[in-house]
Formats: C-alpha cells, structure tokens, sequence
C-alpha cells in the first residue's frame, strides 16, 4: 500500500454514514482492549503462526454480553464489522460475512479504516494488483485480472511508473518477517476486497451521492442558515420545464435553423470552406444592397436575429421610418453602443443618451414604465456600461411584441423577399476545386471592416445633421 505524506483534503467527501461509523469505531477500540476486550491468540495458518488471532464465535459471544442482545443480532452486527473492514477474515476474503463457528479473524489496523477518508485511487489500486502479480506470477483471481486489464489500458501513460512502485514495494516485502508479512498482506487485501469488491457484488461503502459539506465540522451559525433556507425556498419556488418539453423546444430549434447551417444543408452557390470560391462571402456581406432569399428568411426567426443583421436592421429602420416610431430601435442602438464602446466616451455618451431619449421634453423621447425610467436616469448620475440594461430590455420587448409582427407583414419585407437574390448551386470538378485553392485571396480584415462601417455611420450622421444655410451661402461667395 502507497503510504501518503499528505492526506488529501476530503472534507468535500464525507459519507452521510460517517457519525454511525464514529461509534463503531468506539465500539471497535473496546473490543480490542487488553482486559475487558476479546481475547486473542496465536494461531497457525499454513505454517505459519499469526498472532493476536481471534475466532468468529468469540466475536459474537461477547457481543452478545456487552450488548445485551441476541446471537442472530450480534451475527448481524458483526457481519457490519467485516463488511466496513473493522475485522477481515484470514481465510476466505470473499465472503465479508461473520461466521458463528471457529473461522479466524483480525481486527484490522486503524489506517485503513472507512473515516481515515483515504481516495481508493486507480494507480494504488493498479500498484497493488500489480505488486500481486509479481508475487504471484500472473496467477491473479478471474475479477483481479479483469481489474489488472482495465487498469492497464486505462493508466498505460504511467504503467511504468506503476511497475517500479510495484517491484519497490514487492523488495520491501521480503525484508519483514513471514508472520508480519501474511499479516500485511491480509490487511491490504481485506482493505481491496471493500473498496474494490469484484463485479456484481454488494459494497458496503456504496451510499449513493457524498455530502457536500462534513456536518461534523460545519458550524452553521442562524443568519447562514436563514440565507440558505430562503435559497433553497427559491429554488423549490422556480419553474420546472418538463424534460419532454424542453426536448420538443430542441428539436423545434434544430428543424428551423438546419437548412441555415452550411455543414448541414447545402451552401449556395458553394461552401467556401469545402471550394475555396469566395461568392458564398460577396453575397452576405454585412451590408449588401440585395440580400439572398435564406438571408432575409433567418430575418423573421426572431428579432434577436433581425437586430444581429446589419443588412436586416437597415430594412427594418425603413419599416420604423414609415411607422413614426423609429425612437425605439435608435435607443436600442445607443445602449449597445454605450454597452460596446470605448470607457473614455461613456460619459458623454451616456449624456447624449439622456437628452435625446430620457429627458423630460426629448426629441426622441421612449415611452417606459416609471420604475424603469426612474432607476435608469438614477443610474445615468454614475454611468457605465450596462446601466441602460434594464430600459434597453424594456424597448426590446416592446419592438418584439408589437412592433416585429407588423414589420413581417408589412410591404417592405415583403418587397424585400421578392428582390431577394436566390444563387444556384455550383458543382466544382476536382480540377476546379484546386484552381480555386491556387487563386484563393485573404479575406478583409474585421479591422477593415470596423473602419468601413464607421466610414459610413458618419457620412450618414452627417447627412441627417441640420444644414446651416449662412456657412453654404459664406462658401459660395467665396469661390466667386
């Protein structure tokens, strides 16, 4: 057995059983005490003598007096005892059962006891299997060279290691005395056979999920338990989603967007991944004057989508342009601005926010309720960046209900759909395949295109800005 320097910490591991084995094991030292305890002796096993050997009927018999009871109970309990490894048989290790009769048994040593808390970690137990069969030369029971095989491909990328810890332990072993050394040997079977019992068998250790906490340590005091009762109040109190419903919400998911993923469904006019043909980016670009029909299809999915498009947030302005209710989507575009923009600039966009959109009187003023427009200009005293979260979801949820419906069914989508370009599909020879490799050019860069789209984000600012007819007329002069 590998001994540690360290033990590890198990506090996160405690059995729920561990208060009854406690007294157990107060009951255990009892039986092992010189004067009042059970009697050992020495006796013979294959030659060799064994001390501090106890029968299975004297076991039981003192039970019996010390616990008042009957011998089918003191059987019972004792059977705990073998089956915890309190006591391990000398004979027959398989049957972890306490035997009314003349069987020879030991009290096992305290280290390898079930609160000790030890991780029965695969490379001991590969270490010991392979100590085993050393000395055995390959001759382990059916269940051990089960176990050996797994152990083996599983921890194959530190056999070795597990061979020389082996060999090591195998050498020291020989040095102690035959009595010590079937002794140790029992004891670290014994300790296996109820950590590691053979397949399809009953394990008394096997209790099901761990405590998260060791209740013999925690000391709750009345304010972290009040905390955490109203946790587990909300926990009880949130809603459940049947797993049937949640797996027919999946598969709604997978039959709507699967004819969008380009792995699954076919790419017109062409994978660019799988052909190295660039048309597949030409036609999506982020603003395109004429989107494709799956394109303007993913639109009306969401409105999560609609937003997430350039192309399709530009269509839907239209749309709110035509309605006189465009405030709302240009709020919305300021908080994701504020929410995505530099930290120097947050103040005085957080300021333009305010008088645009919140101030009593604002050109664009958004109509939210007052608990929201309350918190949010409170919020604007100290700005940063998801202050407008709570007045930015309000909007969203707004446009969502209302507003997105009547843009699916307004003119303008429709319009759209019919203009929109759908590319057939191109079928590359091999030949063509590796042209378009050799003649593959690099993207733009996404700085490039951040650049671009601030480009055109202040030709549009400026052309929406008031003119100032006296600077014209100044300019005219001029050049006259």
């Amino acid at each position: 057995m590998t001994i540690r320097s360290a033990r590890p910490d198990r506090t996160q591991h405690v059995r729920p059983r561990i208060h009854c084995l406690k007294k157990v094991e107060v009951f255990v030292v009892e039986m092992q005490d010189p004067k009042n305890g059970i009697k050992g002796s020495e006796q013979k096993l294959n030659v060799t003598t064994i001390p501090h050997v106890i029968a299975g009927k004297d076991i039981i018999s003192w039970i019996v007096n010390k616990m008042k009871t009957t011998a089918e109970e003191a059987e019972a309990f004792g059977t705990m005892l073998v089956a915890y490894g309190y006591v391990y048989p000398l004979e027959n290790h398989k049957k972890l059962v306490m035997c009314n009769d003349t069987t020879l048994y030991r009290f096992q040593t305290p280290y390898f006891w079930p609160t000790e808390k030890w991780v029965a970690e695969d490379s001991d137990y590969a270490i010991y299997l392979a100590k085993r069969n050393i000395r055995k030369k390959g001759m382990l029971e059916a269940y051990e060279q089960a176990h050996y095989n797994h152990l083996h491909e599983w921890l194959n990328h530190k056999w070795d290691f597990i061979v020389t810890q082996a060999s090591e332990q195998h050498k020291v072993r020989k040095e102690r005395k035959k009595p010590d050394r079937v002794v140790f040997d029992c004891q670290e079977r014994a300790y296996w056979i109820v950590n590691r019992p053979p397949r399809r068998t009953h394990t008394a250790l096997d209790s099901g999920p761990d405590r998260l906490v060791d209740p013999t340590t925690e000391k709750i005091s009345f304010d972290q338990f009040r905390r955490r009762n109203m946790f587990y109040q909300q926990a009880i109190m949130r809603s459940k989603v049947k797993s049937s419903v949640s797996i027919g919400a999946l598969v709604k998911y997978i039959t709507t967007y699967k004819n969008h993923d380009p792995f699954l469904a076919p790419c017109a006019p062409s994978n660019p991944w799988q052909t190295d043909e660039d048309s597949y980016w030409t036609l999506n670009m982020r603003r395109v004057d004429l989107p494709t029909k799956m394109r303007v299809e993913r639109w009306s999915f969401s409105l999560f989508e609609l937003l997430s498009d350039l192309r399709g947030r530009d269509d839907f302005k239209i749309f709110l342009k035509k309605e006189f209710s465009g405030e709302n989507l240009a709020f919305w575009e300021a908080a994701e601005e504020l929410k995505w923009g530099t930290a120097s600039s947050m103040s005085a966009k957080a300021e333009t926010i305010f008088k645009t959109f919140l101030a009593p009187g604002a050109p664009r003023w958004i109509n939210i309720d007052g608990r929201t427009m309350g918190l949010t200009v409170k919020g604007l005293d100290h700005p940063h960046r998801y202050v407008l979260e709570a007045a930015q979801t309000h909007v969203f949820l707004l446009m969502k209900k209302d507003t997105f419906f009547r843009y699916l069914k307004s003119p303008v989508y429709k319009d759209i759909q019919k203009k929109a370009l759908n590319p057939e599909l191109q079928n590359f020879s091999p030949a063509q395949l590796e042209q378009n490799a050799k003649n593959r050019s690099p993207g733009l860069h996404p700085i490039v295109l951040w650049q671009q789209e601030e480009e055109e984000k202040a030709k549009a600012a400026a052309a929406a800005a008031p003119v100032d007819v006296k600077a014209m007329m100044n300019k005219i002069d001029r050049k006259k």
